[in-house]
């Protein structure tokens, strides 16, 4: 099959790119660095270096193709708040462009990677699928706003989508130099510099976080599985789950490093405890978790010694500067 990767440069798109390739498929993608690093692309894709927003672009690059996987987005939940703009062109819109290019093109399948974001506050969790969504920050009001508009335009235009929703994903590729997003990463760059982890509130937030290549196992069946189409599936697990003082903690341990973290204010918007059911996955997905999460912490460590450790790199613009904006970013802490 011919199938079109967007954001084939960042951490989840290309580990796609590689099991499509892997799997005999004809591989095309694009990306535009927002948060992706060149030496992600495998070389036997067909890339391009264009932004998912140039609609006549992406029309002319997905001709053919069977299936999209719609992975690109600036998905940066709690920078959305602050830069609210940035986030919801580079989440709604592009998907829209997107959207409009596949229908125009008759592609079969729209796979698209959406975020617990959409989640918000709940009274309970860990979050399922049913649940009336209630997305908090601009981030996440995107995403499911994009879900929305996915479902409406399948039951117009009669393509097949699957959306799926993976949380907190770890392993290799991943940005690491990115101030704004990514707490294990940005934990394992401060920590390998010899510098404490910063953390928001008190850091008893709680998380689940998901090996990249659990991820890529569930995203290779929702493109080819007839029982998904029109779903919506919670990928990671709901298992292991942990404060961040924890993740800081066993980070600590795998470096022998003396963990003192610096603790700054809570950040506007977050949520405090945040897990998602896998049961819906492992029913339709077959899903099972091989990678612990201390083991996928110690490949993002490996990964990040041999690449090597960098300053972090403020890229993008703060929109709102104000008192609430966190200091990691208004005096640039990392």
């Amino acid at each position: 099959m011919r199938i079109f990767i967007t954001g084939v440069a960042g951490f989840l798109g290309s580990h796609l790119a590689d099991r499509m390739l892997q799997l005999g498929h004809e591989v095309i993608g694009n990306d535009n660095f927002i948060g992706g690093y060149r030496d992600n692309i495998n070389p036997n894709i067909e890339f391009h270096e264009v932004d998912c927003m140039d609609l006549a672009k992406m029309r002319e690059l997905t001709k053919g193709c069977d299936i999209i996987y719609h992975c690109a987005s600036t998905a940066y939940e709690g920078l959305s708040v602050f830069s609210p703009h940035l986030v919801c062109t580079n989440t709604y819109q592009i998907t829209m462009s997107m959207l409009s290019a596949a229908i125009q093109n008759k592609v079969k399948r729209f796979v698209y990677c959406s975020s617990m974001a959409r989640y918000g506050y709940q009274p309970v969790y860990p979050f399922t699928e049913d649940m009336d969504p209630k997305p908090i920050d601009p981030y996440g009001i995107a995403k499911r706003a994009a879900e929305i508009t996915i479902e409406n335009m399948a039951r117009v235009h009669k393509f097949e989508y699957a959306i799926a929703v993976p949380h907190n994903i770890i392993g290799a590729r991943q940005k690491y130099d990115d101030p704004f997003r990514n707490v294990a990463s940005i934990m394992i760059n401060l920590m390998l510099q010899g510098r404490q982890p910063i953390i928001y509130g008190d850091g008893m937030q709680m998380r689940n976080f998901s090996f990249v290549g659990d991820c890529i196992d569930c995203l290779e069946r929702m493109a080819f599985q007839d029982n998904v189409n029109g779903e919506i599936i919670n990928i990671g697990p709901d298992d292991e789950f942990v404060t961040i003082n924890q993740l800081a903690a066993t980070l600590g341990k795998i470096l022998n490093f003396d963990v003192k973290p610096m603790y700054v204010a809570d950040r506007p918007m977050e949520v405090k405890h945040a897990s998602c059911s896998a049961d819906k996955a492992r029913k339709l997905l077959n899903y099972k978790p091989q990678m612990t999460l201390e083991a996928g912490l110690i490949d993002m460590i490996d990964y990040i010694r041999k690449r090597g450790v960098l300053p972090f790199e403020y890229h993008l613009e703060v929109e709102i500067q104000n008192e609430f904006t966190p200091r990691t970013w208004a005096d640039r802490l990392f």
